[in-house]
């Protein structure tokens, strides 16, 4: 156990963000010296209100099974070395997860019950900051090959992590990624603000180094044909994420200036890293309305802000979540609750429980308004409330409303993969699918999740596949998804 009265005597505290007014002039992360450097001064206290539960339930609250504990009094004893060893241990990426993750595991932690939970994400990105300052995080390439070779087609976190993994294991690992670089939605779809790319590319760089080929600007499906990787290659895996936009077929939808989300994070990204996007979509003195009230539609509106949009307005069909635990989501289930992100802080209008009837449009025949109805739920479905009608102004609109799985056409075509019934592909507990030699992880097969599952399916699948290729498994056995039943 850290400190013995920890829990009793430290109160939860987080780094404070660097000002509003300052941080919504550029594109850097929100915390003063990124996140690691801004707890450094607070962190070892907060690690040691870590109770070292017998149960430790934030074991089974992350996806991972990251080790809190350990790492929390490894911190707290000042050991940064080992915190590091334990948090890599399960986690590939703890710079990923420390800055995007929702952190499910805190809802989970004991100490929650009736009081704040330990501040796990900070002491989490805490820890992999002091380790790439310290240089800590080194590269481990494997000590033989066994002359197998993978295809993984995307290179996002599921991707990622099942390319390390393999790649250590002695297999001959190539990535293969549409985008110019690799990263997937990690570099193009998060901004910079929420996470610099700085830390994506450090990472590409430590597993070039331990041998994995990374193959960036290749479309699968059109460059190379997934039949081809299939003759090439021992093993092929699918990690292509979640990326069918879910739309909003309503009146007016062909209207100009109305776009999903990921067209218009992606170029963002891109300028801010200094590229040049011909013809970009930019929010600046637009009323800018964004359809849909998650993480996404956060990074919209942060984004929106930084452009210099006129207003900027969030809608939501749900109600406003409760602002404690609902009676709903005991602990330690993740809560549904009402959460404010370093977007929201920066301005703009939330409104929940409402939908949009149609759009409105100018004389030139692009958006200029959007005409919305509060509804309410009756009987699980949503019914509009009668002589709520009203129309918004927006110059521009932003659909932020998930994603219905992996793109069918092309890729999964071509291998002719077994799809579940709600368009996700088909995987047994390898992670095989119908196809032998032919695997899946991430939301290709999950469908759209948090990145600590992409994390560890990633991990999981890598199982599988050297199973596969060389009959049992020398990777480190993961944690087996009954034993994490907590997130959903």
């Amino acid at each position: 156990m850290a400190d013995p009265k920890g829990f009793l005597t430290t109160q939860r505290e987080v780094a404070e963000r660097r000002p509003v007014a300052e941080r919504v002039q550029d594109w850097n992360e929100v915390y003063p010296g990124g996140p690691g450097k801004a707890l450094l001064p607070i962190i070892g206290k907060q690690a040691g209100r870590c109770m070292d539960c017998g149960i430790p339930f934030c074991h089974s609250g992350c996806p991972l099974g990251n080790l809190i504990p350990e790492w929390n009094d490894l911190v707290w004893r000042d050991d940064w070395t080992g915190a590091i060893e334990r948090l890599h241990a399960t986690n590939n990426f703890p710079e990923f997860t420390g800055r995007l993750c929702p952190a499910p595991c805190e809802p989970a932690c004991v100490l929650g019950i009736n009081q704040e939970p330990v501040t796990i994400k900070n002491v989490e990105v805490a820890i992999i900051d002091k380790a790439w300052e310290a240089s800590d995080v080194r590269p481990q390439p494997p000590e033989w090959l066994t002359g197998k070779t993978i295809a993984v087609v995307g290179s996002g976190p599921a991707g990622l992590a099942v390319a390390q993994q393999l790649t250590r294991a002695g297999h001959t690992v190539a990535v293969y990624e549409r985008a110019s670089a690799p990263g997937g939605l990690l570099r193009f779809g998060i901004p910079e603000f929420k996470m610099e790319k700085a830390q994506v590319e450090r990472r590409i760089q430590q597993m070039k180094e331990e041998g994995t080929v990374f193959r960036s600007g290749v479309n699968v499906g059109k460059d190379v044909t997934g039949t081809q990787l299939k003759q090439r290659y021992d093993a092929v895996v699918i990690a292509t994420g979640a990326t069918a936009a879910r739309d909003l077929p309503v009146p007016g939808r062909e209207f100009g200036g109305i776009h999903q989300a990921m067209e218009y994070l992606p170029q963002s990204n891109r300028v801010a890293l200094g590229e040049t996007v011909e013809d970009q979509i930019v929010a600046t003195d637009k009323d800018v309305v964004i359809i849909g009230g998650g993480d996404t539609g956060a990074d919209c509106l942060g984004t929106a802000h930084r452009q210099g949009a006129r207003s900027v307005t969030q809608l939501e069909i749900m109600p406003r979540p409760s602002d404690e635990r609902p009676d709903a989501h005991p602990w330690p289930t993740y809560p549904m609750i009402y959460r404010v992100a370093s977007a929201h802080e920066e301005g703009g209008e939330r409104v929940y429980a409402v939908s949009t009837n149609n759009f409105v449009a100018d004389d030139n025949g692009r958006v200029a308004g959007l005409d919305l109805v509060e509804v309410e739920l009756v009987n699980g479905k949503f019914t509009p409330v009668e002589g709520s009608e009203r129309t918004i102004p927006a110059q521009l609109v932003l659909l932020a409303m998930g994603f219905l799985g992996p793109e069918k056409e092309g890729f999964l075509e071509q291998l002719d993969v077994e799809l579940d019934e709600r368009g996700n592909v088909k995987r047994d507990k390898a992670y095989q699918t119908s196809v032998d030699g032919v695997f899946a992880c991430g939301d290709a097969g999950r469908g759209q999740s948090l990145i600590v599952w992409a994390i560890a399916e990633g991990r999981s699948c890598a199982n599988g596949v050297d199973a596969f290729l060389t009959g049992s498994s020398t990777l480190p056995t993961p944690i087996p998804p009954t034993a994490r039943p907590l997130v959903v």
